[in-house]
């Protein structure tokens, strides 16, 4: 049997699929072929449940094309977005949506009713694999790290801060990260890429002793190595985030423009009982004001970070 499942977007996004695939390859053991992004191949290179990854960096057409000669016998679309939906028109092959409840999450940002089922994406992406037998696991998310450089040396004991995010009103403020930096029992690693390396080495400067800064410095893998062994993470709704869960760390999460109710929480799997902490500023009535994120508060204030109140970690 040959499967095909398509996945774009973010490394949460890629991360969350990682249920999907391992199932699909240990229940049908099926040849497993994963479609993403260019800059996302690396993400899932050293997967074991996976056979092929494919990229879509010839354009709509190429990879539609590819996909039609490809003679998979069921494709699995996890994006379901307009350019996912015209790669896998008429090619001959099963396809299998999942439901996206759009209309539901612009419902919850444009009238603040919550009206979305409480359960977690993976859930949803296997109640529309269920007709076809597909059972979820229960073992989590999945991701392989990779050894630190010989210059990266690191306490025994150390905390870590996640300061990068896709869109800006998902990260920690630096203001916030001064405060929760102060309230850190133990050193703190700063990680991120290259967009946070001056946010990184201003807190490093601010905090000398007590805050190491490794923002651009790693590779995804590299930054899984720093989050296995830590001691404790704090983090925003991130990428990051969900490679914590997928290392099966505990994590506190804070929350910005998003809400976990969006589906997209740490999420560990019903093996695997590790609590999490979700730091929301109750009372807004502008939050959520996206499903994704902005470069800066529509508001102007950025309450939902800037009134979170730190607590030992």
């Amino acid at each position: 049997m040959k499967v095909l499942v398509i996945r774009f977007s973010s490394i949460g996004d890629i991360l969350v699929c990682t249920p999907v695939l391992r199932s699909v390859k240990q229940q049908w053991k099926a040849e497993l072929t994963f479609l993403t992004g260019d800059r996302f191949k690396s993400l899932l290179a050293d997967n074991p449940y996976i056979d092929h990854i494919q990229t879509d960096g010839d354009g709509l057409m190429a990879t539609r094309n590819w996909i039609s000669k490809g003679g998979f016998d069921l494709i699995i679309d996890l994006h379901k977005n307009r350019k996912s939906v015209m790669m896998t028109l008429a090619n001959g092959s099963k396809v299998v949506r999942y439901n996206k409840l759009n209309w539901q999450k612009w419902w919850y940002v444009q009238t603040k009713q919550n009206i979305l089922p409480p359960n977690h994406l993976v859930d949803r992406y296997f109640e529309s694999l269920a007709p076809l037998g597909l059972i979820n696991d229960g073992k989590g998310l999945d991701y392989h790290v990779t050894s630190l450089p010989d210059d990266i040396l690191l306490p025994p004991q150390y905390n870590v801060m996640i300061l990068g995010a896709a869109h800006k009103t998902k990260r920690i403020p630096l203001e916030q990260c001064h405060l929760w930096i102060k309230k850190a029992c133990l050193p703190v690693v700063c990680l991120g890429g290259n967009d946070v390396t001056h946010e990184g080495a201003t807190l490093a400067q601010s905090h000398p002793g007590k805050v190491i800064d490794l923002t651009g410095k790693l590779t995804l893998g590299q930054s899984g190595t720093v989050i296995l062994h830590s001691s404790a993470i704090l983090t925003g709704d991130t990428g990051m985030m969900h490679m914590a869960a997928a290392l099966k760390k505990e994590v506190k999460v804070l929350w910005g423009n998003t809400t976990p109710a969006f589906g997209m929480f740490p999420y560990y799997g019903s093996q695997n009982q590790i609590p999490w902490t979700s730091e929301e500023v109750s009372g807004l009535n502008c939050r959520p004001c996206s499903k994704l994120g902005y470069e800066s508060c529509p508001k102007g204030h950025f309450n939902c970070m800037m009134e979170h109140k730190p607590t030992s970690w």
